[in-house]
């Protein structure tokens, strides 16, 4: 009787023991599936010649021409001042300066714009229409919290362009971008 409750306790050890190791197994296979996989020498090369290749196009020329004239490195460098902010997606104190900027020649269809300033810079965020709606209570010179995971230059828009991944004001969410409906993007 008393060998009999010792091979159980020890089957009933090895068995714990055994399970914990598969669980464990499987929740490092998880976590190493999520992460993404560093680029390979090769594509890291061959997005390096792409890049060169569109650089030699009219586009790639224009934007070239752009970034190194003072409007463009006066975007460069409000890009510098929040790129912290951007890596670790914090709060940026805001205060709106435009809700009804538009570029000359878009359509009145086109995306919205909301203009704001963060540390002494200007900064634009476009939205769809729908999107927007939930900012129509905005208005000049409200003070917003701002959080974005990343930023776009372009020489068709005179202030560097966040994401406008979420925005509250006074404690209140007025909006959170949904990344599930596009993908991440």
């Amino acid at each position: 009787m008393k060998n009999r409750k010792n091979v159980i306790y020890a089957l009933t050890i090895a068995l714990v023991a055994v399970s914990g190791l598969v669980f464990a197994n499987r929740e490092m296979k998880n976590e190493t599936e999520r992460s993404p996989k560093p680029m390979s020498v090769e594509d890291k090369k061959a997005a390096l010649e792409a890049r060169k290749k569109w650089e030699g196009t009219p586009d790639g020329l224009k934007y070239k021409a752009w970034e190194a004239s003072p409007e463009g490195k006066k975007v460069r460098a409000s890009h510098d001042k929040i790129k912290g902010n951007l890596k670790s997606f914090s709060n940026m104190e805001a205060v709106v300066t435009s809700v009804t900027f538009k570029r000359a020649g878009a359509k009145s269809s086109g995306p919205k714009w909301l203009i704001v300033q963060i540390n002494g810079e200007e900064y634009m965020m476009q939205f769809t229409g729908k999107d927007f709606q939930q900012l129509n209570g905005l208005k000049v010179n409200d003070k917003i919290i701002v959080k974005s995971r990343s930023a776009g230059f372009s020489p068709n828009h005179p202030y560097l362009i966040l994401s406008g991944d979420y925005i509250e004001q006074n404690g209140k969410e007025l909006f959170k971008r949904d990344l599930s409906k596009n993908d991440g993007c």
